[in-house]
């Protein structure tokens, strides 16, 4: 399908489908206040779902949502945030809805459609969206998980690009929309000082950690049907790796830095079970919704490899879980030691060698470990952390960041077709012939096989809360 010309253009309009939903309760409603409070949203929003709520209940749902974030401090925005919004009860089969939805609209040229709902009510959503004659000119967000294997994954950019172009589908990583995940794109390419050791030569491993320190709550039924692999490594993880690893965009465009991004996700290496140990928390089965045999893993383990010039034979570890000892996500780039045991206590003899450490959450801060020489006349010395940069009161909350950019257009922290696809391929392999999972004892960091995956190249940072300030 041709390229349209939308995405210079603003929305004039958002349908929130899904409005009385859980994500709408907890995320969206908090995000459309803060841009409403900035007064960057202005434009009307037609809340959408099968309950057949009144004015009244939805905007109720509205303050209480905004009461369990804390948010309400602007009565002026709040009362602007209730007179944009209308409400539209209907089920998304019926042609119906989607005609009460275009008179909802009313003259609006350019609306944005959010579809915050479950992945098998999309195609249902879409296509309603072009029988009714608004998807022309229309944006359409859609939410993780963007299929569940490569052949879904397929399917939904066919049933997507029937309706809408490629430039006018927006699918939505929260992840991508963090101000620590923004700032390793920004790190790597506005500092000279890191490119010429950022390859192989120099590099010896990379570990990425997202770790939880809760289980699946009430979200046991959903969770029973993902998993960690799809839930968080396809797209969180591999979207980190990708920053991480691309080559240098060829200028600050949206298309030029997914298309360095694909070029990582293509060079991956497709996963072999060898790669890979899952791992399910004790008491998983247990949970309501959760089938009694489940193997479902909750835990998550794979070393990765990228087939690129710069990157070829280093490992990159991942892993992911919940109930594991604490909740937080951070990388670790180790570098190899120096070429020669100058001291007695060179990296090679201790085992610990410099590395950057950027932690995403639950703060935002990037360390460097140096070894720096003790008093005395001996040359001895310990691995000290250098702080070098920490978050700022302010920032905005991902889904702020990643709605007012889809509402103007702006691509960048969104994921292109090609790069979807790609992802799903390297997981692909894994997603039916993987090793069963292993269990593993709450508030433990996994079972101990994935210590095992990761011996040949040391072992896993187990992450502190707090960077160290120069030790």
């Amino acid at each position: 399908m041709a390229k349209n010309n939308t995405q210079t253009l603003r929305s004039d309009a958002l349908a929130l489908f899904g409005i009385t939903g859980d994500l709408a309760y907890k995320m969206i409603i908090p995000a459309l206040y803060a841009l409403v409070k900035r007064g960057v949203l202005t434009l009307p929003i037609v809340g959408v779902a099968l309950e057949p709520w009144s004015a009244a209940q939805l905007r109720a749902r509205v303050k209480d949502s905004l009461q369990r974030s804390g948010w309400i401090d602007d009565t002026k925005a709040l009362h602007k945030l209730f007179s944009l919004l209308t409400y539209v009860s209907g089920d998304y089969t019926h042609p119906e809805t989607f005609t009460a939805i275009k008179k909802a609209l009313g003259d609006a040229q350019r609306p944005a459609h959010y579809l915050a709902i479950p992945p098998f009510l999309f195609e249902n959503v879409i296509q309603g969206l072009g029988s009714a004659g608004i998807a022309k000119g229309a944006r359409v967000i859609v939410e993780k998980p963007f299929g569940r294997d490569l052949p879904t994954a397929r399917e939904l950019n066919r049933v997507a690009h029937a309706v809408f172009p490629e430039d006018s589908i927006f699918r939505i990583d929260h992840y991508l929309g963090k101000e620590a995940i923004m700032n390793i794109l920004y790190f790597r390419f506005a500092n000279s000082f890191l490119e010429p050791i950022w390859n192989r030569n120099y590099i010896s491993s990379v570990q990425i950690t997202l770790a939880e320190d809760f289980g699946v709550k009430t979200r046991g039924a959903f969770y029973d049907t993902v998993g960690c692999l799809r839930d968080v490594i396809q797209n969180h993880l591999f979207q980190i790796v990708a920053l991480l690893a691309m080559e240098p965009p060829t200028r600050q465009d949206p298309d030029a830095v997914q298309t360095e991004k694909v070029k990582v996700f293509r060079a991956m290496r497709p996963l072999a079970p060898a790669d890979v140990v899952r791992g399910q928390y004790t008491g998983y089965r247990n949970e309501p919704g959760v089938a009694k045999n489940s193997d479902v893993e909750t835990f998550c383990a794979l070393r990765l490899f990228i087939d690129s010039w710069r990157w070829e034979g280093v490992p990159w570890y991942l892993r992911s879980g919940k109930n594991l000892a604490r909740s937080v996500n951070e990388v670790v780039v180790e570098l190899k030691p120096p070429p020669q045991k100058l001291f007695d206590d060179s990296p090679s003899a201790s085992g610990e060698t410099n590395y950057l450490r950027f932690q995403l959450a639950p703060h935002s801060a990037i360390g460097l470990a140096a070894r720096v020489k003790q008093k005395g006349k001996k040359f001895i010395g310990d691995q000290k952390e250098l702080f070098l940069i920490e978050e700022e009161p302010g920032e905005q909350s991902p889904y702020e960041r990643l709605l007012g950019d889809a509402i103007a257009g702006d691509r960048t922290l969104f994921t292109r077709e090609d790069a979807s696809e790609a992802a799903w391929a390297v997981v692909d392999p894994v997603l039916k012939k993987h090793p069963l999972s292993l269990p593993y004892r709450r508030g433990s960091w996994g079972p101990k096989e994935a210590n095992a995956l990761i011996a040949k190249d040391g072992s896993w940072h187990n992450p502190v809360l707090e960077l160290k300030k120069n030790g």
